[in-house]
């Protein structure tokens, strides 16, 4: 019987790491974040944004390694370029 060990290339990414920023020239946003939606009850807004602040709730990206490796390319020829 033959094992194979399959490797993923889907990357994790959480706030605080060098690459959860996306980086536009002067734009920089995040991969992920969050989104209450109007019709989230009023009395539930403070609970979910303490949540937020007390990072018991995080955002975390998932990408595909290529694209991972198609931004820094892009970072370097813009370096290059400048």
């Amino acid at each position: 019987m033959t094992i194979i060990k399959h490797i993923s290339r889907i990357k994790t990414i959480r706030r605080g790491e060098a690459d959860f920023m996306l980086q536009d020239g002067i734009v920089s946003c995040p991969r992920a974040g969050f989104e209450i939606s109007q019709r989230c009850p009023k009395e539930w807004r403070p609970i979910l944004m303490q949540a937020i602040d007390f990072d018991w709730i995080k955002p975390v990206a998932h990408v595909m390694d290529s694209e991972l490796m198609w931004d820094r390319l892009r970072e370097q020829s813009n370096e290059i370029v400048s």
